[in-house]
Formats: C-alpha cells, sequence, structure tokens
C-alpha cells in the first residue's frame, strides 16, 4: 500500500475515533442532566430518587444503546419510547424509582419479568450479583441477550417465556421487579421470593388505572405486606392466567 493511502487511511482512523470520544462525552453529559434535572431532582413534586447506588449505575448505563437507532436523539428525555412489538422503554425516572424501591444489596439475585430492550436489567446488573430476565416477546429477548453481551453486562441472563410463571428453577430471588402492568400480584412470583424479599410491580385492571406497589414477603408466600407507592402506566403483562388478587 502507498505510503500517502496509509497516511491517509491512519487519518481517518483517528478522525473517527475522536468523533467517537466526543459523541461519548455528549452522552455522558446528557445522562448526568437526566440525573440530576430530572431523577435526583423532579421539578414536578415527584418523590426523588436519592439512594447513591441507584443514582451511579443511571448515569453509567448508556440508554441510547437501548433504543431504536432512529430514536437515539430523545434517549435522554425521561419518556417512554417504542422499542417495536408493541412495547416500549420505560421512562428513566420510573426504572430509577423502581430499583430504589427494591433495596438492592450487591450480594442479592433479582429476578426482572419484562426483559424489553434490556435497559432495566442492565441498571439492576450494575447494583447486584445476578440478573434473570425473562421476555415473552421471542425477537425482543433475543436483542437483548445479544445487546447486554456486547455491552459487557456478563451476570445478566436472558430467557424467553412467560414472566407470568416466573424461572423456578433459578429461584428464590431477593427482589422482583416486574416492568409490565399485571391486573394483580401473580402467585407464582410470590412463592418465588426468599422470606424477607421485595417485588415491585404495577397493577391496574387497565394501563389506566396502574398502581405501583411494593410486597414485602414474610416467612410464608401468604404472609405479605404490600404497599401503594403512586399512579403509573405500564404496557400490560402478557402470559399467564387470572387469580384472584393478593392485597
Amino acid at each position: 500500500m502507498p505510503r500517502n493511502r496509509k497516511a491517509i487511511l491512519a487519518l481517518a482512523l483517528i478522525a473517527a475515533c475522536l468523533a467517537a470520544a466526543q459523541d461519548d462525552a455528549a452522552w455522558r453529559r446528557a445522562r448526568e442532566r437526566l440525573v440530576e434535572e430530572t431523577i435526583a431532582h423532579p421539578e414536578d413534586g415527584r418523590p426523588p430518587v436519592r439512594d447513591p447506588r441507584v443514582l451511579a449505575a443511571m448515569r453509567a448505563v448508556p440508554r441510547h444503546e437501548f433504543v431504536p437507532a432512529i430514536l437515539r436523539h430523545l434517549a435522554y428525555g425521561d419518556n417512554p419510547l417504542t422499542i417495536g412489538h408493541g412495547q416500549t422503554i420505560s421512562q428513566p425516572y420510573i426504572v430509577a424509582k423502581m430499583t430504589e424501591l427494591a433495596a438492592l444489596k450487591p450480594s442479592d439475585r433479582v429476578l426482572e419479568v419484562g426483559t424489553g430492550s434490556g435497559y432495566q436489567a442492565a441498571v439492576l446488573a450494575a447494583l447486584v450479583k445476578e440478573v434473570c430476565t425473562i421476555e415473552i416477546v421471542a425477537p425482543l429477548a433475543e436483542e437483548a441477550r445479544e445487546r447486554l453481551k456486547r455491552l459487557g453486562y456478563a451476570n445478566v441472563e436472558v430467557r424467553i417465556g412467560d414472566g407470568y410463571a416466573g424461572w423456578p428453577e433459578k429461584a428464590p430471588f431477593d427482589a422482583i421487579v416486574v416492568t409490565a402492568g399485571a391486573t394483580h400480584i401473580p402467585p407464582p412470583l410470590v412463592e418465588q421470593l426468599k422470606p424477607g424479599g421485595r417485588m415491585v410491580i404495577p397493577v391496574g385492571e387497565s394501563s389506566y388505572d396502574q398502581e405501583l406497589k411494593v410486597l414485602r414477603r414474610g416467612k410464608t408466600p401468604k404472609d405479605i405486606k404490600v404497599e401503594t407507592i403512586m399512579p403509573v402506566r405500564f404496557v400490560p403483562l402478557t402470559g399467564g392466567h387470572e387469580q384472584p388478587n393478593l392485597k
């Protein structure tokens, strides 16, 4: 190869690296602004997220990698975004608040129901030992698995399946985070919580009357306490079957 051509290719590579570094810096600034203005210090009356570990995870996880390329410019707005197949990636504030409510410890094993693009799983993975996540839409699960692997989240395992039934082979879990709206609290998920475990789940008859709830399990699946946190709106949990509501 002629020297001048090698020089041109080298300069092109340097330019590409510089552009990538500039993009990364811009994304980091966007995440920092999002965390400060809408998660740590929301101005609309919502309760702030105060857990420093959760805030650090929200600063670190590149949300723009988890949305369709055409929507990347919207990645750091506090809004849900479509990811195809009738599903969405939750707004960052809700992801942070649900994560904080799960009261996670570094040694925890967590089940997520509703992988979607993998964003919530990535946030959880930054905080705990192991994340098991289930997605009923096969193409989304496969894409999320590849994305999480590419981004280096080695402590996340993705399964295609019905999240209503949980993941019995991996149970019990220290915490369960459900990222789809259920009409009731699924008994199989309660059974898969450890004594003292926490579940964060949106519950409502429709997406227009959902409330975010935190369930804490005692020694048995019938020994539970449920706290209502705030109104929310999620896509519906699919799969499973109707069971008596646990309140």
